[in-house]
């Protein structure tokens, strides 16, 4: 024999609420195949934002090659003053 069910304190029915969540069946939107464009071919939200930031990538691997040129290529010899230029009056 099963246990009766427990009252619901809350009042919030989980089977009505998944019920009025679903979206209606194609045959029952009227609009659904006017509104079809918007969701297909160069309208995907994939080829919407695609175009957002041309040259992002490209500016990005230049900005990194550059950074990597800067650190191991140019030497700056002035950037610590230490007592090898104490005797020098160059600054």
């Amino acid at each position: 024999m099963a246990p009766p069910p427990r009252p619901n304190l809350t009042g919030f029915d989980v089977r009505k609420f998944v019920q009025s969540s679903r979206m209606p069946a194609p045959s029952q939107d009227p609009w659904a195949r006017h509104e079809q464009w918007r969701y297909t071919g160069p309208f995907t939200r994939y080829n919407r934002f695609k175009g957002a930031f041309p040259g992002i990538g490209i500016a990005t691997v230049a900005f990194a090659a550059y950074c990597g040129y800067e650190y191991f290529f140019l030497n700056n010899d002035h950037h610590a003053h230490g007592e090898e230029h104490m005797a020098e009056k160059h600054h």
